[in-house]
Protein backbone atom coordinates (compact mmCIF):
# COMPACT_ATOMS: atom_id res chain seq x y z
CA UNK A 1 0.00 0.00 0.00
CA UNK A 2 1.68 3.35 -1.11
CA UNK A 3 0.83 7.16 0.39
CA UNK A 4 -1.79 7.44 -2.84
CA UNK A 5 -3.67 4.31 -1.39
CA UNK A 6 -5.51 7.15 0.88
CA UNK A 7 -7.57 9.58 -0.50
CA UNK A 8 -9.06 10.69 2.41
CA UNK A 9 -7.82 11.73 6.21
CA UNK A 10 -10.38 9.17 7.31
CA UNK A 11 -9.15 6.26 5.13
CA UNK A 12 -5.86 7.02 6.69
CA UNK A 13 -7.43 7.19 10.11
CA UNK A 14 -9.40 3.89 9.96
CA UNK A 15 -6.13 2.17 8.19
CA UNK A 16 -4.11 3.02 11.83
CA UNK A 17 -6.76 2.01 13.66
CA UNK A 18 -6.66 -1.33 11.72
CA UNK A 19 -2.71 -1.41 12.68
CA UNK A 20 -4.06 -1.40 16.51
CA UNK A 21 -3.23 2.88 16.55
CA UNK A 22 -6.11 4.68 17.75
CA UNK A 23 -5.18 8.61 15.86
CA UNK A 24 -7.40 11.51 16.61
CA UNK A 25 -8.59 13.74 14.04
CA UNK A 26 -6.08 16.20 14.42
CA UNK A 27 -2.75 13.12 14.81
CA UNK A 28 -4.52 11.80 11.45
CA UNK A 29 -4.47 14.97 9.53
CA UNK A 30 -1.15 15.87 10.02
CA UNK A 31 -0.26 12.52 8.89
CA UNK A 32 -2.05 12.40 5.56
CA UNK A 33 -0.49 16.26 5.06
CA UNK A 34 2.80 14.65 5.35
CA UNK A 35 2.38 11.91 2.96
CA UNK A 36 0.69 14.04 0.46
CA UNK A 37 3.44 16.76 1.04
CA UNK A 38 6.14 14.50 0.96
CA UNK A 39 7.22 16.99 4.28
CA UNK A 40 8.67 15.67 7.22
CA UNK A 41 6.86 15.12 10.31
CA UNK A 42 7.66 16.45 13.84
CA UNK A 43 6.12 15.12 16.83
CA UNK A 44 6.46 16.40 20.28
CA UNK A 45 5.12 15.50 23.65
CA UNK A 46 5.62 13.87 27.04
CA UNK A 47 7.11 10.76 26.95
CA UNK A 48 4.91 7.58 26.19
CA UNK A 49 2.00 9.43 24.26
CA UNK A 50 2.58 7.35 21.50
CA UNK A 51 4.88 9.57 19.05
CA UNK A 52 7.03 6.47 18.32
CA UNK A 53 4.05 4.12 17.65
CA UNK A 54 2.53 6.25 15.37
CA UNK A 55 5.62 6.25 13.25
CA UNK A 56 6.05 2.24 13.42
CA UNK A 57 2.09 2.16 12.82
CA UNK A 58 2.19 4.08 9.35
CA UNK A 59 5.23 1.70 8.32
CA UNK A 60 2.98 -1.06 8.84
CA UNK A 61 -0.63 1.27 7.32
CA UNK A 62 2.06 1.36 4.35
CA UNK A 63 3.65 -1.68 4.28
CA UNK A 64 6.94 -0.52 4.46
CA UNK A 65 10.05 -0.88 6.20
CA UNK A 66 10.88 1.03 8.96
CA UNK A 67 14.00 2.54 9.61
CA UNK A 68 14.87 3.78 12.79
CA UNK A 69 17.47 6.04 14.05
CA UNK A 70 17.81 6.65 17.76
CA UNK A 71 19.42 9.82 18.74
CA UNK A 72 21.92 10.41 21.89
CA UNK A 73 23.64 13.04 22.88
CA UNK A 74 26.85 12.60 21.01
CA UNK A 75 25.92 11.23 17.99
CA UNK A 76 27.87 12.08 15.06
CA UNK A 77 27.91 11.19 11.42
CA UNK A 78 29.59 7.70 11.60
CA UNK A 79 26.43 6.49 13.47
CA UNK A 80 23.79 8.32 11.76
CA UNK A 81 24.52 8.20 8.33
CA UNK A 82 27.78 6.25 6.80
CA UNK A 83 31.28 5.31 7.53
CA UNK A 84 34.35 4.17 5.76
CA UNK A 85 34.80 -0.07 5.88
CA UNK A 86 38.21 0.58 6.35
CA UNK A 87 39.01 -3.40 7.51
CA UNK A 88 37.78 -3.73 4.13
CA UNK A 89 39.60 -0.85 2.30
CA UNK A 90 42.91 -2.32 3.76
CA UNK A 91 42.20 -5.97 2.47
CA UNK A 92 41.71 -4.26 -0.81
CA UNK A 93 44.95 -2.49 -0.92
CA UNK A 94 47.11 -5.70 0.22
CA UNK A 95 45.18 -7.82 -2.52
CA UNK A 96 46.12 -4.93 -5.12
CA UNK A 97 50.57 -4.72 -4.23
CA UNK A 98 49.48 -8.81 -4.82
CA UNK A 99 48.01 -8.44 -8.07
CA UNK A 100 45.22 -10.35 -7.52
CA UNK A 101 42.76 -7.50 -7.91
CA UNK A 102 43.00 -4.08 -9.90
CA UNK A 103 43.23 -0.76 -8.06
CA UNK A 104 39.91 0.84 -7.49
CA UNK A 105 38.51 4.02 -5.76
CA UNK A 106 39.25 3.05 -1.93
CA UNK A 107 36.83 5.77 -1.42
CA UNK A 108 33.96 4.72 -3.21
CA UNK A 109 30.56 3.32 -2.83
CA UNK A 110 31.85 -0.32 -2.43
CA UNK A 111 33.44 0.54 0.92
CA UNK A 112 30.94 3.15 2.53
CA UNK A 113 28.90 1.17 5.59
CA UNK A 114 25.92 2.64 5.18
CA UNK A 115 24.11 3.76 8.75
CA UNK A 116 20.05 4.79 8.77
CA UNK A 117 20.00 8.12 6.92
CA UNK A 118 21.78 7.09 3.90
CA UNK A 119 19.89 3.74 4.17
CA UNK A 120 16.89 5.70 3.93
CA UNK A 121 17.91 8.14 1.22
CA UNK A 122 19.25 5.51 -0.88
CA UNK A 123 16.45 2.94 -0.60
CA UNK A 124 14.98 2.25 -4.12
CA UNK A 125 11.61 1.05 -2.41
CA UNK A 126 9.30 3.71 -0.16
CA UNK A 127 10.87 3.14 3.98
CA UNK A 128 9.50 5.14 6.65
CA UNK A 129 12.13 7.27 8.45
CA UNK A 130 12.21 7.46 11.93
CA UNK A 131 14.17 9.95 13.87
CA UNK A 132 13.54 9.45 17.43
CA UNK A 133 13.89 11.52 20.18
CA UNK A 134 16.01 14.39 17.82
CA UNK A 135 16.04 16.64 20.76
CA UNK A 136 18.94 14.12 22.54
CA UNK A 137 21.18 15.10 19.63
CA UNK A 138 23.69 18.09 19.70
CA UNK A 139 23.10 21.37 18.18
CA UNK A 140 25.78 20.31 15.32
CA UNK A 141 23.85 16.72 14.53
CA UNK A 142 20.22 18.95 14.24
CA UNK A 143 22.42 21.44 11.81
CA UNK A 144 23.21 18.40 9.91
CA UNK A 145 19.29 17.13 9.17
CA UNK A 146 18.75 20.46 7.67
CA UNK A 147 20.47 19.24 4.18
CA UNK A 148 18.69 16.12 4.94
CA UNK A 149 14.89 17.59 5.79
CA UNK A 150 15.23 20.56 2.92
CA UNK A 151 16.46 18.12 0.05
CA UNK A 152 16.23 14.44 0.78
CA UNK A 153 20.18 14.19 0.22
CA UNK A 154 23.66 13.72 2.27
CA UNK A 155 26.95 14.82 0.86
CA UNK A 156 29.96 12.80 1.28
CA UNK A 157 33.08 14.43 0.61
CA UNK A 158 34.55 11.83 -1.25
CA UNK A 159 31.95 11.16 -3.65
CA UNK A 160 29.38 13.95 -3.50
CA UNK A 161 26.08 14.59 -2.94
CA UNK A 162 23.82 11.60 -3.15
CA UNK A 163 20.02 12.49 -3.79
CA UNK A 164 16.68 10.64 -2.53
CA UNK A 165 16.21 7.97 -5.25
CA UNK A 166 12.52 8.72 -3.49
CA UNK A 167 11.86 10.53 -0.85
CA UNK A 168 11.30 8.48 2.25
CA UNK A 169 8.34 9.01 4.91
CA UNK A 170 10.31 11.30 7.65
CA UNK A 171 8.84 11.22 11.07
CA UNK A 172 11.28 13.16 13.64
CA UNK A 173 9.72 12.80 17.39
CA UNK A 174 10.72 14.88 20.74
CA UNK A 175 10.55 15.16 24.12
CA UNK A 176 11.59 18.89 24.47
CA UNK A 177 14.15 17.83 26.86
CA UNK A 178 15.29 21.04 24.22
CA UNK A 179 14.06 23.06 22.70
CA UNK A 180 15.06 22.58 18.84
CA UNK A 181 16.32 25.31 16.97
CA UNK A 182 13.30 27.04 14.11
CA UNK A 183 15.67 26.43 11.18
CA UNK A 184 14.71 22.29 11.60
CA UNK A 185 11.26 23.14 12.89
CA UNK A 186 10.42 25.34 9.36
CA UNK A 187 11.37 22.35 7.40
CA UNK A 188 8.60 19.96 9.07
CA UNK A 189 4.77 19.95 9.69
CA UNK A 190 4.58 19.98 13.08
CA UNK A 191 1.89 18.36 15.74
CA UNK A 192 1.91 17.98 19.45
CA UNK A 193 0.33 14.87 21.24
CA UNK A 194 -1.03 15.30 24.47
CA UNK A 195 -2.23 12.71 27.18
CA UNK A 196 -5.50 11.37 25.90
CA UNK A 197 -8.91 11.85 27.80
CA UNK A 198 -10.15 9.78 30.18
CA UNK A 199 -12.14 7.95 27.67
CA UNK A 200 -9.88 7.99 25.16
CA UNK A 201 -7.27 6.24 27.01
CA UNK A 202 -9.30 3.60 27.92
CA UNK A 203 -10.02 3.03 24.15
CA UNK A 204 -6.28 2.59 23.34
CA UNK A 205 -5.86 0.13 26.41
CA UNK A 206 -8.98 -2.14 24.98
CA UNK A 207 -7.30 -1.67 21.87
CA UNK A 208 -3.34 -2.36 22.67
CA UNK A 209 -4.20 -4.87 25.38
CA UNK A 210 -7.21 -7.02 24.20
CA UNK A 211 -7.49 -9.38 27.15
CA UNK A 212 -7.88 -7.03 29.76
CA UNK A 213 -11.27 -6.63 31.48
CA UNK A 214 -12.93 -3.54 30.38
CA UNK A 215 -13.97 -2.67 33.66
CA UNK A 216 -10.08 -3.17 34.93
CA UNK A 217 -8.75 -0.75 31.70
CA UNK A 218 -11.13 1.72 32.75
CA UNK A 219 -10.26 1.44 36.26
CA UNK A 220 -6.53 2.05 35.18
CA UNK A 221 -6.90 4.45 33.07
CA UNK A 222 -8.70 6.38 35.54
CA UNK A 223 -5.72 5.95 38.06
CA UNK A 224 -3.01 6.56 35.80
CA UNK A 225 -5.31 10.27 35.05
CA UNK A 226 -5.66 10.56 38.73
CA UNK A 227 -1.33 10.32 38.70
CA UNK A 228 -1.06 13.00 36.33
CA UNK A 229 -2.84 15.77 38.82
CA UNK A 230 0.06 14.76 40.92
CA UNK A 231 2.98 16.87 41.00
CA UNK A 232 5.10 14.10 40.08
CA UNK A 233 8.99 14.49 38.88
CA UNK A 234 8.13 12.25 35.78
CA UNK A 235 3.71 11.84 35.15
CA UNK A 236 2.85 8.13 33.46
CA UNK A 237 2.32 8.11 29.40
CA UNK A 238 0.05 5.84 27.89
CA UNK A 239 2.62 3.58 27.52
CA UNK A 240 2.93 3.15 31.25
CA UNK A 241 -0.98 2.72 31.48
CA UNK A 242 -1.19 -0.13 28.70
CA UNK A 243 2.14 -2.15 30.70
CA UNK A 244 0.66 -2.00 33.86
CA UNK A 245 -3.10 -3.00 32.75
CA UNK A 246 -1.59 -6.01 31.16
CA UNK A 247 0.88 -6.66 34.62
CA UNK A 248 -2.73 -6.55 36.39
CA UNK A 249 -4.22 -8.89 33.58
CA UNK A 250 -1.62 -11.18 34.24
CA UNK A 251 -2.22 -11.06 38.00
CA UNK A 252 -5.76 -12.36 37.63
CA UNK A 253 -7.29 -8.75 39.11
CA UNK A 254 -10.40 -8.16 38.23
CA UNK A 255 -10.35 -4.84 39.76
CA UNK A 256 -8.21 -2.19 41.66
CA UNK A 257 -7.65 -2.82 45.20
CA UNK A 258 -5.20 -0.69 47.07
CA UNK A 259 -2.20 -3.95 48.00
CA UNK A 260 -2.18 -4.77 44.12
CA UNK A 261 -1.70 -1.25 43.17
CA UNK A 262 1.21 -0.47 45.82
CA UNK A 263 2.96 -3.89 44.59
CA UNK A 264 2.86 -2.63 40.86
CA UNK A 265 3.33 0.76 40.69
CA UNK A 266 6.66 0.14 39.17
CA UNK A 267 4.88 -0.06 36.12
CA UNK A 268 3.53 2.99 36.21
CA UNK A 269 6.18 5.24 37.98
CA UNK A 270 9.73 5.32 37.24
CA UNK A 271 10.79 7.31 40.17
CA UNK A 272 11.86 6.50 43.56
CA UNK A 273 10.53 9.85 44.82
CA UNK A 274 7.12 9.48 42.45
CA UNK A 275 6.88 5.68 44.46
CA UNK A 276 7.57 7.28 47.58
CA UNK A 277 4.91 10.24 47.25
CA UNK A 278 1.90 8.24 46.01
CA UNK A 279 2.54 5.35 48.67
CA UNK A 280 3.00 7.81 51.45
CA UNK A 281 0.11 9.66 50.64
CA UNK A 282 -2.61 9.62 47.48
CA UNK A 283 -2.66 5.73 47.12
CA UNK A 284 -6.19 4.51 48.88
CA UNK A 285 -7.73 7.98 47.39
CA UNK A 286 -6.70 7.32 43.92
CA UNK A 287 -7.99 4.14 43.95
CA UNK A 288 -11.33 4.69 45.37
CA UNK A 289 -11.75 7.54 42.93
CA UNK A 290 -10.72 5.56 40.05
CA UNK A 291 -13.14 2.99 40.61
CA UNK A 292 -15.92 5.23 41.00
CA UNK A 293 -15.01 7.01 37.56
CA UNK A 294 -15.24 3.47 35.95
CA UNK A 295 -18.56 2.74 37.38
Amino acid sequence: MSASSFSTIEELQAGLLEESYLADRGLATVLFLALKLEKPLLLEGEAGVGKTEAAKAMARVLGTRLIRLQCYEGLDVAHAVYEWNYSRQLLHIRAAQEGSVDEEELFGPAFLVRRPLLEAIESDEPVVLLIDEVDRADDEFEAFLLEVLSDFQITIPEIGTIGAARKPVVVLTSNRTRELHDALKRRTLFHWIDHPSLEREVEIVRLQAPGVPERLAAQAAAFVQGLRRLDLVKPPGVAETIDWAKALEALGCAELEPAVVESTLGSVLKHHEDLQAVRDAALAELVEEARAAAR
